[in-house]
């Protein structure tokens, strides 16, 4: 291999083999100050911990219509995750704000994606924190994908795999430890499913890889999975209080033969607000059809999103 200089090295990076260029549409890096458009620049520090040593927190949220859904509430709960991880941004959180939208805007497409990824920052390849003297700070806009309408129609599948819920000090906090969510997923796919439900240490529902679960038990409430096991999904957690004047709501354990028995199973998630789950392990959930809850969930979120959304 040659040993080169700046100069050829930034042009052999440039010709280097850069998969998913496509899905990206701007990014900033705090440390250079600019916002970016040509993804093979797109880079971490080596030797950031947030790359090496998974130490660092994140957020996604999406826009629709040039519309921004619940930055506010991912920004919160970002917040509390670094609190959890003794983690300060490197700027104060209203510049994270505006930079997002910033971000978002250099994107040019109505509809995106928003990845937020704070770490502890570079400064070399051991374990001890205090080795990375300003944290880092990343925002990337990429292409969101939606599902199609038949998609709603038909619903959703999902196991129970085999990987075991996270600690709760661990499963709480959105860190950038996802090891465990990637063998989830990686189980769900071989398994020709599309999610992974993971439970706890007592065979309580946790949730899914990157998803709340809920469901409608035969009393015809709202049953949400405590969060013992489990982060707190902003999806969820707005679903929650667009739909608790219509329905009883209640935060309990779910056991895998309530799964079995709902009258309706549903995901929660950024990307596709609500969904059913029509077969569980292969049976049959209820009538195998996504249910008018479920529907309703998505409703109510779809027209959040188009009255709250942050314009930009």
């Amino acid at each position: 291999m040659r040993v080169v200089g700046s100069q050829d090295y930034l042009q052999a990076l440039l010709e280097a083999i850069r998969p998913g260029t496509r899905e990206v549409l701007a990014f900033h890096d705090h440390r250079v100050g600019v916002i970016g458009t040509d993804p093979k620049l797109m880079l971490m520090p080596w030797d950031d911990h947030l790359v090496h040593r998974g130490d660092g927190v994140f957020e996604s949220l999406k826009y629709v219509g040039r519309k921004l859904y619940q930055i506010d509430a991912h920004l919160r709960r970002m917040s509390t995750s670094c609190q959890a991880i003794h983690l300060e941004p490197p700027c104060p959180w209203e510049e994270v704000r505006e930079a997002v939208i910033e971000v978002a805007r250099a994107g040019n497409e109505p509809n995106g994606c928003i990845r937020i990824l704070l770490g502890r920052g570079p400064g070399g390849f051991g374990i001890d924190p205090y080795e990375s003297p300003v944290p880092s700070l990343y925002i990337v806009a990429y292409r969101l994908h939606m599902r199609p309408e038949s998609a709603y129609e038909k619903g959703v599948t999902a196991i129970r795999t085999t990987v075991p819920a996270k600690q709760s000090w661990m499963a709480t906090v959105k860190t950038t430890n996802y090891l465990p969510n990637v063998m989830m997923k990686r189980e769900a796919v071989n398994r020709h499913a599309d999610f992974p439900f993971c439970f706890d240490a007592n065979g309580f529902l946790a949730e899914s890889a990157t998803e709340n679960v809920a469901l409608v038990d035969g009393e015809g409430r709202l049953v949400i999975p405590e969060f013992t096991n489990a982060l707190a999904g902003t999806t969820l957690m707005r679903a929650v209080d667009l739909i608790k004047n219509d329905m009883p709501v209640t935060f309990k354990g779910v056991t895998e033969d309530e799964i079995l028995n709902a009258r309706e199973v549903m995901m929660l998630g950024t990307s596709f607000d609500a969904i059913g789950v029509v077969r569980y392990e292969d049976r049959p959930i209820h009538d195998a059809r996504p249910g008018p809850v479920t529907r309703r969930l998505r409703e109510l979120l779809t027209a959040d999103l188009q009255r709250t959304g942050l314009v930009f």
